[in-house]
């Protein structure tokens, strides 16, 4: 007996840790199963000093007296020394329970508007995404019991509605059919959390599943790039490359590097490009008459930019419209009738992002009209035949001193000595788009000669037609017409 006397561990007396609502339900649990909560309730009643009380009396009261003692030391251990100082009445363990409950429970008035902001909270309440069942019901019953200690009626039936018109949307249909299959009015809340634990046990089974799946389908995708086989994803041997066949897994990662350090690219002719370091699958190059097979690389293009490029394709080159290209390096166009000064003897190579190449057949300058009415002239323009889009280098005009602005939509271009220049507004697929004017060259033709004067005399009749009008003297005055 000795033993287990010793071997019984105490119940601990819990400590306050500014959390009245839950300390005091635990402190009267504690209080309670040493039989000293009537004392902290009710107190002890003094006798009158004129009352004479019998043996049995006083022995009752020393009794009452010896509880009070004992209830008040538990509370002296359950609060901290800060928090007994600013209690004044420290006689009794009614006086101090009543003190503190005064301080962190408040009156009348204070747990009304407690109440009214718990009220608000438990309507507000929705569960978050990605909660667990078992999170949401602690924060529902954990408002629940607050409103219950400060006086509100809460029902099983009005915390189970709660809880399910406030699941998010893929509990659904789990909702439904609790509420199809059971009687919610008389459901308590212990047997909706355990219907709901064990639907969410089977979503996440789902998801993994799911999740295994993808995992398997996309290692399977990965690794079927890599074989001879009839789809042609071989050595070079396969009509279409495979861009999408990302190897994710580590495993992959390393045999991809084993293969690399095992084969040296270097020496293998790809049979699409006829270049060399790479496999036909691997090739992304864009040949100049391509119309056969394309890698699953062009098709996965931002669609914006292939829709341009097709837009531009089926109309005529506009020669005022230029779009600003940051990418660029040099001014292109492929109108010639816009170019002034042009040298055809000019000849240069330009390359694409694609690796594509065209040949630049001349540089030559262009004059616009800015939107101040003012000539500018922008120089060193490449003149590209098969060009479809002029096209304005943002470097090239900063070389120039050209100040070049982008904010809110707007792509604005400052002149050297004119200030603002253009303002372009940015397309709904991001581009900027520039109309501008080119200014026609005006041609001065000056001819010498009685021969020619005569020819444009005559709405530029021929020669020979002049020779006979003189030969028959058709016309007085008219010299003799020597053809140049």
């Amino acid at each position: 007996m000795a033993s287990d006397s010793n071997s019984f561990v105490q119940p601990a007396i819990p400590r306050f840790d500014g959390h009245y609502d839950h300390w005091s339900m635990l402190m009267e649990n504690f209080l309670r199963s040493k039989e000293y909560w009537d004392i902290v309730e009710n107190g002890v009643t003094e006798p009158v000093a004129e009352e004479t009380l019998t043996e049995a009396q006083n022995k009752a009261l020393a009794d009452r007296k010896l509880k009070d003692f004992k209830a008040k030391n538990y509370l002296f251990q359950a609060i901290d020394r800060s928090i007994l100082e600013t209690i004044l009445q420290k006689d009794t363990s009614k006086h101090i329970w009543d003190s503190m409950k005064k301080k962190y429970s408040g009156t009348a008035r204070v747990k009304r508007a407690q109440l009214q902001a718990l009220t608000r909270d438990f309507e507000t309440l929705q569960m978050k995404s990605g909660e667990s069942v078992t999170e949401f019901f602690g924060r529902t019953m954990g408002i629940a019991n607050k409103m219950r200690f400060h006086g509100a009626v809460m029902e099983d039936v009005k915390v189970v509605e709660k809880i399910l018109r406030s699941m998010t949307s893929k509990w659904n249909y789990v909702v439904c059919s609790i509420e199809e299959s059971k009687d919610v009015e008389h459901m308590s809340i212990d047997e909706l959390q355990s219907s709901l634990l064990v639907h969410e046990q089977k979503l996440n089974r789902e998801n993994n599943e799911e999740q295994t799946a993808l995992k398997a389908s996309t290692e399977f995708s990965g690794m079927r790039g890599r074989g001879r086989g009839r789809s042609g994803r071989g050595r070079g041997r396969g009509g279409r490359g495979n861009r999408d066949s990302t190897h994710i897994s580590k495993r992959d990662d390393n045999s991809q590097e084993k293969e690399k350090g095992k084969y040296d690219k270097s020496k293998i002719k790809c049979y699409r490009c006829r270049y060399f370091g790479h496999y036909k699958n691997e090739c992304y190059t864009k040949l100049p008459k391509e119309t056969g097979e394309k890698s699953n690389f062009s098709e996965k293009k931002n669609e914006e930019e292939t829709l341009l490029m097709a837009f531009h394709a089926l109309q005529e080159p506009d020669q005022e419209t230029w779009y600003m290209d940051t990418g660029c390096s040099n001014h292109m166009s492929g109108c010639k009738s816009s170019l002034l000064n042009l040298n055809e003897d000019f000849r240069y190579v330009v390359s694409f992002g694609d690796k594509s190449t065209v040949n630049v057949m001349g540089k030559g300058d262009i004059q616009i009209r800015t939107r101040n009415g003012s000539i500018e002239i922008i120089s060193n323009v490449f003149y590209i035949p098969d060009l479809k889009t002029n096209l304005l280098s943002a470097g090239q005009l900063q070389d120039k001193c050209y100040k070049i602005t982008i904010f809110k939509g707007e792509c604005e271009v400052y002149g050297p000595k004119r200030g603002s220049i253009a303002i372009i507004k940015m397309t709904s697929n991001r581009l900027f788009p520039l109309k501008i004017k080119t200014v026609p060259a005006c041609l001065f033709v000056k001819e010498d000669g009685l021969s020619w004067r005569w020819h444009h005399r005559y709405g530029h009749l021929n020669f020979n037609g002049l020779k006979t009008l003189h030969q028959k003297q058709m016309v007085i005055g008219l010299p003799l017409i020597t053809p140049p």
